[in-house]
C-alpha cells in the first residue's frame, strides 16, 4: 500500500535544539547469542546500511539491512532501523511488517513503535478511499488510538530525551483525540524548549481551549504575540471565542498593519467591529466591508456584502441596506442570507407588506426544493411570521411560527415567538399550551415562563401566572429581569403595592441596575403616583442621559397629563434623535403636539407612527383624534376602525365606537 508523502503529511516540524544522531552503535545483543562471526558481520552490514543511506543509496541500504537481519535475526534494532528506512521511502507496507517483526523481538523498541505510530497516525487522517482497511482493520478513530499508543511507547521512560518531532506529533494526536490534559504538559515543555517552533504556541492554546482553560490560552498568545506578531490572528480569534469583541477588533487591526492586503483579516476585523457595536465601530466596519466588496469575487466578498447590509442598517442607512441586500440576492438567489438581510432592512422601515411580498415566494420555493429546508426555510420563516403579525394577519403568523417550530423543535426563541403570536391573536389557551410544551424542553426558561404567565392573566387566571413568576424569582434570584416580570404582572393584576415593594427590594440588591428604576417609574405611573414616577424616571436619566426608552416614557407621561408640554416635546425629540424611526416615539411626540394644539405637527408624527404600528390600537386611536380635529372625518373613522381591530390594549372600545358615530354624523352634514 502507498500513502503519498506519508512523513511530510504527518510530521510536525520542530527545530531540533538537540536532535539525537545515529551513532552507528552495534544493535543490542540478542537474547540467544549467535555465532560471533555472524554477529560481527551483521554489525558490519548494519554500519554499511547507515553509510549507504547517508549517501542516498537507499536500495543499497535496504539490501545491507536485510543482510544484517539474516545474519542476526534476533536484533530488534536492525529490523527497526530498516522499518524506519522503509517509512522514509513511503514503502508503508514493508515499514509496518518490519516494525512489527522488531516488536515481536522487543515490544518496547522505540524506533519500531515510532514507525507504527507514524503509519497509524497517517491512516487516521486518510480519506476512506485511501485507507487500506484490509491491512489495518481499523477506522480513523481506531487508527488514531493506535497511533497514540505507539507514540507513548516510543517515549516511555525517557520523555525528555525523545526526539522533539516525536513529542510534537504525539501532542498533536492527543489534541485531535480530545486528550487535552495529556497534551498540555507535553506542549508546554516543547514550547519552552523549542522557541523557534512556530506552531507550538497555537497548538498549546488550542489544547487550553479544549480543556476549558481558554483564559490560559489567551494569556499564552498575548505573551508570545508580543515577540511573534504572526500569532496576532490566532489571539484575535481567541478573543472572539470569549466574545471580547473590542479586543478582537484591535488585535485584527494590529495584524492588518503587517498584512494590509489580507482580505480574510479585513473580513474578521469588520465582523468584530460589528459585534463590538457603537456608531464609530459600525462606521469603520461599513468602510472596510465596502472596500472588500469592490475587490475580486470570492466567498469572502459574498459574505462581506451581507455584513455590509447589516452595517448600513444598523447605521440607519436603510435604503442602502436594502440595495445591498438585493445585490446579495442577485449574486445568489438560492441562498437565504440575502433575503434575511432584505427582511431586516424592510422591517426597520416597518414595510411589513413588502417583507411578505419578498419572502413569501422564496419560502414557498425553498420549502419545496431546498436540500436542507430546516436551515433555509427556518431562517426566513420567523421574519415572514413577524410581518404577518404586524399586519394583523394572526392566523398566517401563527401558521408560519408553527412551521418554524416544527423545523427547529428545540429552539426556545421560536417557541416564544409562537406563544406571543397566539397572545396577539387572543388565543390564550393555545398560547398556554405552546408555552407549557416549550417549558418541558427548557425548564425554568424565564422568557417562556413570563409568556405563560401573561397568557394565564389574559385568560382570567392571573393568580396562577403570579404563582409561576414568584417561583421563577426564587429560581432566578440573581437576575433583575425576574423581579421586573413579576412586578409587571403584580401591576397588571392591580397589586401595585406588591409591585412597588418587590422592585424597591430588588433595587437594594442591584443598586446600579437602571431597568429596575425604570420599571418602578412605570408602576408608579399606573398607580397615578406621578411625582414618584417622574422621580424614578429622572433617576434613570441621571445615570444614562441617552436612555431613549426613559426619555419617551417621561415625555409621554407629561403629554398625557397635558403638563409642561415644551419639556415633554424636548424629551421626545431627544428620544427620536437616538431612534429616529421608532413608531412608539413618533406617537408620543405627535400626542404631545396634539395636546399643545399644534395639529399639523401632530398629524405628521402620528401619521408616521400609524403607518409603522398598524395593529397598535392606541396609536391608531391617537391618529383618529387628530384627523377628526382636522375635519378629515372619513380618515378618522378608518383609523378608529383599525384601533378596534388591533391589539385592543389600553383602549376604551365603547368610547371609540362613540367617536366613530360622531364622525359619521359630521360626514352627513
Amino acid at each position: 500500500m502507498t500513502l503519498v508523502v506519508l512523513v511530510a503529511a504527518l510530521s510536525v516540524s520542530v527545530p531540533l535544539a538537540a536532535a539525537p544522531q545515529r551513532t552507528g552503535q552495534r544493535p543490542a545483543a540478542a537474547p540467544v547469542p549467535a555465532a560471533s562471526d555472524k554477529i560481527a558481520e551483521a554489525y558490519a552490514q548494519f554500519l554499511l546500511g547507515h553509510h549507504l543511506e547517508e549517501h542516498d543509496d537507499e536500495d543499497g541500504a535496504v539490501a545491507a539491512y536485510q543482510r544484517a537481519m539474516e545474519l542476526d535475526p534476533l536484533a530488534a534494532d536492525i529490523a527497526a532501523e530498516l522499518a524506519g528506512l522503509y517509512l522514509r521511502l513511503n514503502n508503508v507496507q514493508e515499514a509496518m511488517t518490519t516494525a512489527e517483526q522488531a516488536l515481536k523481538i522487543a515490544p518496547a523498541n522505540r524506533e519500531a513503535n515510532r514507525v507504527l505510530g507514524t503509519v497509524y497516525a497517517a491512516l487516521s487522517e486518510s480519506t476512506p478511499g485511501n485507507t487500506p482497511r484490509s491491512r489495518t482493520g481499523g477506522s480513523a478513530d481506531e487508527n488514531l488510538t493506535k497511533a497514540i499508543q505507539r507514540f507513548e511507547l516510543a517515549m516511555a521512560g525517557a520523555v525528555a530525551e525523545t526526539d522533539p518531532t516525536v513529542r510534537a506529533t504525539l501532542a498533536r494526536l492527543l489534541v485531535r483525540s480530545g486528550a487535552y490534559a495529556k497534551a498540555i504538559p507535553l506542549l508546554t515543555d516543547l514550547v519552552n524548549q523549542e522557541p523557534g517552533w512556530q506552531d507550538g504556541p497555537m497548538m498549546l492554546a488550542e489544547a487550553y481551549s479544549g480543556a476549558g482553560r481558554i483564559a490560559e490560552g489567551i494569556a499564552l498568545l498575548e505573551e508570545r504575540a508580543a515577540d511573534d506578531p504572526r500569532l496576532l490572528p490566532a489571539l484575535a480569534d481567541f478573543y472572539e471565542r470569549e466574545r471580547r469583541w473590542s479586543d478582537a477588533a484591535s488585535t485584527y487591526a494590529r495584524a492588518l498593519q503587517r498584512a494590509p492586503r489580507r482580505v480574510d483579516l479585513k473580513f474578521r476585523y469588520a465582523s468584530s467591529l460589528l459585534s463590538a457595536g457603537g456608531l464609530e465601530n459600525l462606521g469603520k466596519a461599513r468602510d472596510i466591508l465596502a472596500d472588500i466588496v469592490t475587490g475580486p469575487a470570492t466567498d469572502t466578498r459574498a459574505r462581506a456584502l451581507y455584513l455590509l447590509s447589516q452595517a448600513q442598517r444598523r447605521l440607519g442607512d436603510y435604503a442602502e441596506a436594502e440595495a445591498t441586500a438585493r445585490k446579495v440576492i442577485a449574486q445568489n438567489g438560492k441562498s437565504p442570507w440575502g433575503y434575511y438581510a432584505l427582511a431586516e432592512s424592510l422591517e426597520q422601515r416597518h414595510q411589513y407588506q413588502a417583507v411578505v411580498e419578498a419572502l413569501s415566494p422564496v419560502v414557498g420555493e425553498l420549502r419545496g426544493k431546498s436540500a436542507d429546508p430546516s436551515f433555509d426555510v427556518g431562517l426566513l420563516l420567523p421574519h415572514l411570521a413577524f410581518a404577518y403579525r404586524e399586519l394583523g394577519q394572526y392566523d398566517k403568523a401563527i401558521a408560519s411560527f408553527e412551521e418554524a417550530r416544527r423545523l427547529s423543535p428545540k429552539d426556545p426563541a421560536i417557541a416564544g415567538y409562537l406563544v406571543e403570536a397566539n397572545i396577539a391573536a387572543k388565543k390564550y389557551g393555545a398560547a398556554i399550551d405552546a408555552a407549557k410544551a416549550a417549558l418541558a424542553d427548557h425548564p425554568g426558561d424565564l422568557r417562556l415562563t413570563r409568556l405563560e404567565a401573561q397568557a394565564l392573566r389574559h385568560s382570567g387566571k392571573a393568580d396562577q401566572g403570579i404563582a409561576l413568576l414568584e417561583a421563577a424569582v426564587k429560581q432566578h434570584a440573581d437576575e433583575p429581569l425576574a423581579y421586573i416580570v413579576l412586578a409587571q404582572l403584580y401591576s397588571d393584576a392591580d397589586r401595585g403595592a406588591q409591585a412597588v415593594k418587590l422592585l424597591q427590594d430588588a433595587q437594594a440588591k442591584f443598586p446600579s441596575d437602571n431597568s429596575l428604576a425604570f420599571e418602578l417609574g412605570t408602576v408608579f405611573d399606573k398607580q397615578k403616583k406621578f411625582a414618584e414616577s417622574e422621580a424614578a424616571l429622572r433617576q434613570v436619566l441621571a445615570r444614562d442621559p441617552d436612555n431613549a426608552t426613559a426619555l419617551n416614557y417621561l415625555g409621554y407621561m407629561l403629554a398625557e397629563r397635558g403638563e409642561r408640554l415644551e419639556e415633554s416635546v424636548s424629551f421626545l425629540k431627544k428620544a427620536l434623535q437616538i431612534e429616529p424611526d421608532n413608531g412608539s416615539f413618533l406617537d408620543s411626540l405627535g400626542w404631545a403636539y396634539f395636546k399643545a394644539d399644534k395639529l399639523d405637527l401632530a398629524e405628521d408624527n402620528l401619521r408616521r407612527a400609524a403607518d409603522r404600528l398598524r395593529t397598535n390600537s392606541v396609536v391608531q386611536e391617537h391618529y383618529g383624534q387628530v384627523l377628526f380635529r382636522l375635519g378629515r372625518y372619513d380618515e378618522a373613522i378608518a383609523a378608529w376602525t383599525r384601533a378596534l381591530a388591533g391589539d385592543g390594549d389600553s383602549i376604551d372600545r365603547a368610547d371609540i365606537d362613540k367617536k366613530i358615530r360622531a364622525a359619521k354624523q359630521r360626514l352627513k352634514k
